[in-house]
């Protein structure tokens, strides 16, 4: 374990690609800038993918990078992020240093290593990105407009997530369809509309096998709240089983799309091997469940009937809220290449809560 820490630790100072030598990748592809697109290209095997992940100690990288290693090798996909990682995430796998901001390198990591498949993680969540705009702009664009580039010049199958905060106050919110109105009023939201459409653009006039999933409120027991709009799904939790009391940012009745991460991470994985045959289109939405803090509150009651809950709506936060659709149709996803979510509600509980038990207890922090 302390030689692997020291070999990953030591590879981030040099920004050397891997914590490992780098064997076995495969040959050189041409670029399909100028090439006439295919519908089902054969450079996208599912047969052994490369696969980077941008921000991937993120809430989502680690969960989505466990996954991918069971059905796809442990080397043959790639972590990366500008944090340092934990010691338990260098072991398990390959770790690069890599700031989507930093062009040239990011090129040399996805040409060394062979990388076939790249999803981009890396982004400031909508009420960060509110309290710093300038650079919410720039990771979010200037980062995304870099991994569009390379992806298109190296033939990548890229998947780049967006959210529920694509859509703003004037689009239809119970549901929200695939393709509406959107005009957000975050620069999250801008960013993520501006990748869909871009991405969309490059797939039709250069054949970028782009590919996007709106995501709900994603909730999971292994990441702490990173400052989404939707995070007091988490919080809750974690407040539920140490003080017994959890101050709400958001009004009882506001009602989002949310998702438990295993949904999250089995949907990003089924999507990226659906042959491009099936997609008619190339963002869709996926939805699980909706619910409101008091209506979570009153499930997590149903196992720890002393929880209290209070309401002190942040002006920003439930603003962002009172944009978002209230539920997701995602019949598209369902009908082109078969989502269908495991968790409800009541599942949802039912597993976060002694997730969070066991998680608070190892790191040594009180429960009641």
């Amino acid at each position: 374990m302390q030689s692997s820490v020291r070999s990953c630790v030591s590879s981030m100072a040099r920004l050397a690609p891997l914590c490992r030598a780098c064997q076995g990748l495969p040959g050189w592809r041409f670029s399909r800038w100028n090439s006439q697109k295919t519908s089902c290209s054969p450079l996208h095997s599912t047969n052994n993918p490369r696969i980077l992940i941008t921000g991937g100690l993120g809430q989502l990288g680690v969960g989505l990078a466990r996954l991918l290693r069971k059905q796809y090798g442990r080397d043959n996909v790639i972590l990366s992020d500008i944090k340092k990682p934990s010691p338990e995430v260098c072991s398990s796998g390959p770790f690069v240093y890599a700031d989507v901001l930093d062009y040239k390198h990011f090129r040399e990591l996805i040409v060394n290593h062979g990388i076939t498949w790249l999803v981009h993680y890396s982004a400031l969540l909508s009420a960060v990105g509110e309290a710093n705009v300038a650079l919410a702009r720039k990771i979010n664009i200037t980062g995304l407009h870099n991994v569009l580039d390379l992806a298109l010049e190296n033939s990548l199958r890229l998947f780049v997530p967006s959210t529920i905060g694509a859509f703003g106050p004037s689009s239809p919110r119970d549901p929200a369809p695939d393709l509406c109105v959107q005009r957000p009023r975050t620069i999250y939201g801008v960013s993520k509309v501006h990748g869909e459409l871009m991405g969309e653009y490059l797939h039709h006039k250069y054949g970028l096998d782009f590919r996007c999933l709106r995501y709900p409120g994603v909730i999971s027991a292994n990441t702490s709240p990173g400052g989404g709009t939707t995070d007091y799904a988490v919080q809750i939790f974690h407040d539920a089983l140490s003080t017994g009391h959890h101050e709400c940012y958001l009004r009882p009745d506001t009602r989002l799309p949310m998702m438990h991460v295993s949904d999250c991470h089995r949907a990003t994985v089924e999507f990226m091997e659906t042959s491009e045959c099936q997609l008619s289109l190339r963002t869709y939405n996926i939805a699980a469940m909706s619910f409101t803090p008091e209506e979570v509150a009153q499930e997590i009651r149903k196992h720890l009937p002393h929880l209290k809950v209070t309401y002190n709506p942040d002006p920003v936060r439930q603003t962002i809220a009172d944009s978002w659709p209230v539920r997701f149709d995602d019949s598209n996803a369902r009908r082109d290449w078969g989502w269908s979510p495991a968790f409800g509600l009541e599942e949802l509980v039912s597993d976060m809560l002694p997730s969070i038990r066991e998680k608070r207890t190892s790191e040594g922090f009180p429960v009641s």
